[in-house]
Formats: structure tokens, sequence, C-alpha cells
């Protein structure tokens, strides 16, 4: 592991004062929900452990975590200035920026990471991830995915056959379901999408079906008048009027038995079930009204849309939710030559301007605050994108597409934390040990989640297939 020589100055933490519990934070609003109704194919399935590629036993990091919330950094955070820092590599490879000491001891991470360098003995470091794909859409199929997507290095590539494996929060509704109302996994604040408003593939439950779709919630929760209309009763419709409603739905039915015998008559209750069941439950709606969150909470997690998002899936997760995916895609002044994280121009600027300080903000605040609240052994967060950025800067100042090695963060239910697993060589452009790839990643989710690698689902010829071909990354597991 390459190892940034030891600063001298006293790390960015610590003398940052312990915050109060959070157990309020604020935000509003809301837009588009997207129902479905997983047909389960079986509970949760495999053994009280898992089984590495030499045969070990992992642990005890098997369903340990209830929920997870993953962090997507649309465009491809660089390594070098985030977990991988080269301290002594020429100026053209480790950029503007040093490295600065961490709570864990011989652990470098970039400077622009003050308050997450405090926390990194709750997190494991990936720094040999790797698709050898470097583009945005075909490397984030195989990330979101765990499945190459074919052929490999496919700019703009769109859903559908052969390329619709179901994403990872489709396979967690699919198995885990859904509870308290609210579905099994969500996406928000938007999909993931290249310039032309191209949506990726790898987003939805591909083969699965519909029913298994994680909901995509499009919204600002930084909006002032953030609400959320699709999962209330309209205004003129009481809850005694619904209740008649539904009486009368129910007389219909029953006067029509016949209609019952009928696949999509089935389908179409379940989802109106869904629907009544979520405008109905006061549980359901709380989960999203953030303005129930204190200011002070709000300020913490950072007053912008990522911010937000990250705060919002951290409500839900407690609400219920299984798998909550928060992307970093483009803000509105984001510039056409660098959108979101994918800085080919001013890579320095961008980072230290627009990137790197609401994120840390929202990542830190997140960790912190499932600890305060006795959440973060068993709600597992991941911090990732769909590739990392090149070693060398280019004549625009910016760092480029680059899938051979880039670093990826896990921390909560399941993972030891104060860990790194892997090593790039001595610029941060290959794996030299420790090599992953999206497969294990997905394994690993899965497993902390409580779902063995070789559980099946049925796709829609009726054969089975189990859910990840890759193996959970023991170094990193508790």
């Amino acid at each position: 592991m390459d190892i940034a020589p030891p600063n001298t100055e006293p790390p960015p933490w610590a003398a940052r004062q312990p915050q109060s519990r959070r157990r309020a934070l604020q935000v509003g609003g809301l837009s588009a929900l997207g129902i479905g109704l997983p047909e389960l194919f079986g509970g949760r399935q495999g053994s009280a452990s898992a089984v590495a590629a030499d045969g070990a036993v992992v642990g005890s990091s098997f369903g340990r975590a209830k929920s997870c919330i993953v962090l997507f950094l649309l465009g491809g955070p660089p390594q070098h200035e985030t977990w991988d820092p080269k301290p002594q590599a020429p100026a053209e490879v480790r950029g503007e920026f040093g490295a600065i000491a961490t709570r864990t001891p011989g652990l470098h991470v970039g400077e622009l990471m003050p308050l997450t360098a405090g926390l990194t003995d709750r997190i494991a470091v990936l720094r040999a991830m790797s698709t050898d794909d470097n583009a945005h859409s075909s490397s984030g199929y195989w990330m979101l995915t765990g499945h190459p997507h074919a052929p490999r290095n496919q700019e703009n590539a769109l859903p559908g056959s052969p390329n619709d494996w179901p994403c990872l929060g489709a396979v967690v509704r699919q198995v885990r379901g859904d509870a308290g109302g609210l579905p099994g996994s969500i996406r928000l604040p938007e999909e993931i999408w290249n310039t032309g408003r191209l949506v990726w593939p790898g987003q939805d439950a591909g083969w699965l079906g519909a029913q298994a779709d994680p909901w995509l919630i499009t919204c600002d929760p930084n909006a002032p008048d953030f609400r959320v209309p699709d999962i209330a009763l309209p205004a003129d419709v009481s809850q005694g009027r619904l209740s008649d409603r539904q009486q009368l739905r129910q007389l219909v039915q029953n006067g029509r038995p016949e209609l019952g015998t009928s696949d999509a008559v089935r389908r179409w209750r379940q989802w109106q079930s869904k629907a009544i069941d979520l405008v109905a439950s006061g549980e359901a709606r709380r989960a999203f009204e953030l303005e129930r969150e204190a200011e002070t909470a709000r300020d913490r997690y950072g007053r912008n849309r990522f911010g937000q998002s990250v705060l919002m899936a951290r409500r839900l997760v407690e609400a219920g939710v299984s798998l909550v995916q928060v992307n970093w895609t483009r803000w509105e002044h984001d510039d056409t030559a660098a959108p979101a994280w994918d800085t080919h121009a001013k890579n320095s600027q961008r980072l230290k301007n627009d990137l790197m300080p609401p994120m840390d903000q929202a990542y830190s605040a997140l960790l912190e605050d499932l600890e305060q609240r006795g959440l973060l052994d068993e709600t597992l967060v991941v911090w990732m994108g769909e590739f990392g950025r090149t070693p060398k800067i280019n004549a625009a100042g910016g760092r480029d597409h680059w899938g051979h090695t880039f670093s990826v963060a896990l921390a909560g239910g399941g993972i030891r934390g104060g860990v790194v697993h892997g090593q790039s060589d001595r610029i941060g452009g290959y794996p030299v040990e420790g090599r992953v790839e999206p497969q294990d990643l997905a394994a690993t989710i899965f497993h902390c989640l409580g779902l063995a690698s070789h559980t099946e689902l049925h796709d829609r010829l009726g054969r089975p297939l189990a859910i990840s071909s890759g193996t959970p990354i023991a170094p990193i597991l508790a």
C-alpha cells in the first residue's frame, strides 16, 4: 500500500469538538414517484456466514446491515484527490493538493477531505477497484449491477437487452420485499444520464420486471417549497371519503368475482393496494417530512441538493427502506466541459470550489449521524462512482476517464473500519495488488445485507440465476 509521508501538522479533525446528537434535521419537497410491488422469489437465503474464495469463513458480517445507502458520484471522482493521494509522484500526477493524516495510523487522504479524515476508523477503502472500461454508461452499468456491459467501453449505452441485468436496488427489493408502506429500494434525486438526457442502463429491475424497480424520486430536497404531494391524499379527499371509496371498490369486485382470475387485474389490484396503503399511512408520509429535522442538522448535511438528499436517505432507512441510492448528478451551474465529477477541465478548481466541500460535509455528516443514532452498525454506506480519473493531468487542467484503477469506500454494517484493501502503482494508474471488480463489490453489499451470492432469482423464462457471480471481499468484512 502506498503510504503518504507523515504530515507534521495536526490532523484537521483533531481540534473538532464532538457534535451534539442529531435527532432532527429538516428540508422539504419531492416530485415524481414510481410505485411497484415485488413478488418475492424467496426470503433471505444463504448460510450464516460467507465463504471466501480460499474457503475461509468470513466472520460475523453476514446480514449485519439492515439497510444500505449508496452514494453514487456521477462522472468519476478522482482517486488522487480523494482516497489514494500520491504526494511523491510528479506534479502532473499528484495535482495541486496534498495529503493529510487521518484517524487511521498510516492512512492519508486528499487534503480536501478534512471531515472524512476524522472518521476513517469506521471506513474500509478499496484502492484497486477496476473495470478497465473508460465509458461512463458501460462502466457505470457494471458498477450498478455487478455485471459487465456487452460490449465494454461503449459510451451512451442505453437500457435494454442484452444489458438488462437488475440493478443492486432491484435485487434487494425483489428478495427482501417492501416494508412499512414504502418500497424496499429508492433512488433520488434523479436518475443518471449522459449529455442529451441519455439514461444509463443498469438503473432499473431489467428482466425482473417493473414490479421490482426501485422508486425514482425526482426532486430537489433543498428547494424552499419541497413537498411530497404524490404520497398525500388530495385536498378534497378526507380519510373518511377514501374509506368510502375503498368500500365501493370492494362491492364492485365482489359483484364481479370472475375479474379476480385475470393476472392483469391481480397485478393492478396489488399496485392499487400499495398506493392506497402509502397515502393512508402516516408513518410512510412522515419519512419524507424533512421539515421535522432540526435546522442545525440540516446545516450539518449541507444546504444543497446532494446534502439534503443524503439527509433524506437517512430518514428513509430509518423508515425501513432496505436500499437508498443518492445520485450526485449535474447541478444547474455546472460547466458543460466538466459536469458533476467529470472533470475534463479545471480539475483543481472544480474540486476545491464545487465538489469536495459538499461531498466531505454530507458524507461525514451521514456517518456521524448514523453513529450517534445507533444505526451505523446496521447501515452499510457505500461511496462510489463509475470509474476514476487519469493519473496525468491534461492540457486543460483536468483529468480524463480512467477505469483501470479507482477507489471505493464502505462503512457501517458488516464492514471492518480502518482498513485499506488493494494498492495502485506509484502514479495511481493500475492495480498492484488486491484488484477487485464490481461483481465482488456487489457480492459484498449483498453479503452485508444477508443475501448470499448464490441466492437465486428467476428470469422471464423461469431460469434460476444467482444474484452475483462475485465473491465478498473478505479483508474488509467485520
